[in-house]
């Protein structure tokens, strides 16, 4: 491999989804798909004909094996990801609904994943990627994951590499909300973009407006900032530019989750290729929009071709400020 577009880093899971609708404990029938923040990203920058790679461990057992072959089959590089002997593979429990957002139930303490450390760094591998995405996933869930977070973080930086971060607030994996926002807000001021949702933005930074979330990170030097605001669309603003895209409409969403992720998708690809803020945006918002239509983490992910076709088949407006 000469070179990798995008690399990331976190916890990929066995994801189980209720195969009807009800209360999880009701449920008999489940079909198993792969669960993770930076999973979904991966495989939909792959999807879009980037060079993707995921950094993980995972457990010597099925849930491991499952998901190195459902990354390998949507063309995610998992050279670096570790079979470990002694801690196994997380997992979790999703429920199906009709609207709204799904119950899921997690089972992952003490997984392999958590386990990542610095010492499972490779210098020379990271060295091929052009590109390095974060999510405040992994910062939650150990020490030592926090710690490998800083590292690569740091060595991106040192090399004039971008990165790119996005909250990903999971406040239960925290010991406390003060302990989270610290800790994410430290990472992010460290990014050259930024891409929390408005509530995210709301929490880590006190600021209620997209306006004032935003210039709360610019003001500590990150590049970009991008907040996601639903099916309103997004906002960015840079040092020189600030506008508002509006979203895509869409009639019926049958799953919320992963739609983050493919906004990032939309927004990396965009900026990879030179496209300005404002088209990257727009792919993001697109992206979201299909995610939103289909039931898992990533099975709305458009490839190129159909990512263009959706964004030229849709009316859209751009709102500069």
């Amino acid at each position: 491999m000469q070179s990798i577009d995008v690399i990331t880093f976190g916890e990929a899971m066995a994801m189980f989804i209720a195969d009807s609708c009800g209360p999880l404990h009701e449920i008999q029938h489940f079909t198993m798909e792969l669960a993770g923040a930076e999973t979904n990203v991966a495989i939909g920058l792959a999807k879009l004909g980037f060079d993707a790679s995921f950094v993980s461990k995972v457990g010597a057992d099925a849930f491991g094996k499952f998901i190195i072959e459902r990354l390998q089959k949507n063309h995610v590089h998992v050279d670096q990801i570790i079979t470990d002997n002694h801690f196994p593979t997380g997992f979790q429990l999703k429920s199906r609904v009709t609207q709204g957002d799904p119950e899921v139930q997690y089972f992952r303490k003490g997984s392999a994943a958590s386990h990542l450390s610095i010492a499972d760094f490779d210098e020379q591998y990271f060295q091929k990627a052009k590109h390095l995405h974060m999510t405040g996933i992994p910062l939650a869930l150990s020490s030592d994951t926090r710690d490998f977070a800083q590292h690569a973080l740091s060595y991106f930086r040192r090399h004039a590499k971008k990165v790119s971060f996005d909250p990903n607030l999971r406040p239960k994996l925290w010991n406390s909300e003060k302990a989270m926002v610290d800790t994410i807000n430290s990472f992010a001021k460290q990014a050259n973009y930024v891409l929390p949702g408005l509530e995210e933005g709301i929490t880590l930074t006190g600021y209620k407006t997209p306006s004032d979330i935003a210039s709360y990170y610019l003001d500590a030097g990150v590049e970009l900032v991008i907040i996601k605001l639903g099916k309103q669309g997004a906002y960015f603003k840079s040092p020189n530019e600030e506008g508002t895209i509006n979203g895509y409409h869409v009639e019926k969403v049958i799953d919320t989750v992963g739609a983050g992720d493919g906004f990032a998708v939309g927004v990396l690809s965009g900026l990879l290729e030179g496209h300005s803020i404002e088209k990257s945006v727009q792919r993001g918002n697109a992206i979201g929009a299909l995610a939103v239509q289909s039931l898992g983490d990533n099975t709305g992910y458009p490839e190129k071709h159909e990512l263009l076709h959706y964004i030229n088949n849709q009316s859209q407006r751009s709102v500069n400020i």
